[in-house]
């Protein structure tokens, strides 16, 4: 009787843990080095980059606006009614701008964009492996394999998450606005008061770090995570299921220090 042996697979050690982080790190900054090169951008790579922006744009955009429209609605009128019945009225056009705009959409659209790219990037993550079995011995053949392959899709991405975040912010302000003083125009100057309270300096400067840290780490360690599953063989399904829990763990940590300095 022939028995078949399952062994369970085995947890990575903090040294690995530790050199997988570097070595997405040191991706990371080669990808850096490359944005920041002028010569990166050629023709080619300028069409690539184009096309990529507007592919991703054109199928992110339109629904993602349309579900933050709608979670706009429910929670200003959820707020607008709760802050009512408490006899709190004053207060919930900046509870709802703090909580709406400052929290929950930037996330919301890093996860949205995160979904998307994790999802939709197994065509490209099928063709990468031909296309990455280049020389990478020498930082140039590094550079280059960025700029050709992975460059214009991080680009895109990075574009998007911070596209997403300004539409989806400007559409839940308007609607806040039209949620506490109806479609009238007399609202506008406790509208601007009560807006520029919320967005001190403070609170601006960490939505400004936030939406770029969000883009950054959505763009960049799904298309590394792509591109080391390439370059690893027999270690490609592993790596590709390191890519959603790294990715959340980075997202979480950078909503953690944007409430911690907003509000220590």
């Amino acid at each position: 009787m022939n028995l078949t042996h399952h062994t369970a697979p085995s947890r990575p050690s903090p040294y690995g843990l530790i050199s997988g982080w570097g070595k997405l790190i040191h991706a990371g900054a080669l990808l850096f080095a490359a944005a920041l090169s002028p010569s990166t951008y050629s023709p080619a790579i300028r069409r690539a980059v184009a096309n990529r922006i507007c592919r991703t744009a054109a199928q992110t955009i339109p629904l993602f606006i349309l579900l933050a429209a709608l979670f706009s609605l429910v929670l200003v009128h959820i707020v607008v009614v709760t802050a009512q019945s408490y006899g709190l009225s004053q207060f919930a056009l900046g509870m709802v701008v703090r909580v709406l705009v400052v929290e929950l959409l930037p996330l919301s659209a890093a996860l949205y964009v995160a979904l998307r790219t994790d999802t939709g990037a197994a065509s490209e993550d099928n063709a990468l492996p031909g296309a990455l079995g280049l020389p990478v011995d020498t930082l140039a053949a590094r550079l280059e394999a960025a700029r050709l392959l992975i460059l214009p899709r991080v680009l895109a991405d990075t574009l998007t998450v911070v596209a997403l975040i300004a539409f989806g912010g400007t559409l839940a302000m308007l609607l806040a606005y039209v949620g506490v003083y109806g479609v009238t125009p007399w609202g506008v100057a406790a509208f601007t008061r009560t807006v520029g309270q919320v967005f001190d300096p403070v609170v601006t400067l960490s939505l400004a770090l936030k939406t770029l840290f969000f883009a950054v780490a959505v763009a960049t360690i799904p298309a590394l995570a792509s591109a080391a599953s390439a370059r690893g063989g027999g270690g490609r399904d592993a790596v590709l299921r390191q890519r959603p829990p790294r990715l959340f763990m980075v997202l979480i940590a950078i909503e953690m220090l944007a409430l911690t300095a907003e509000f220590y």
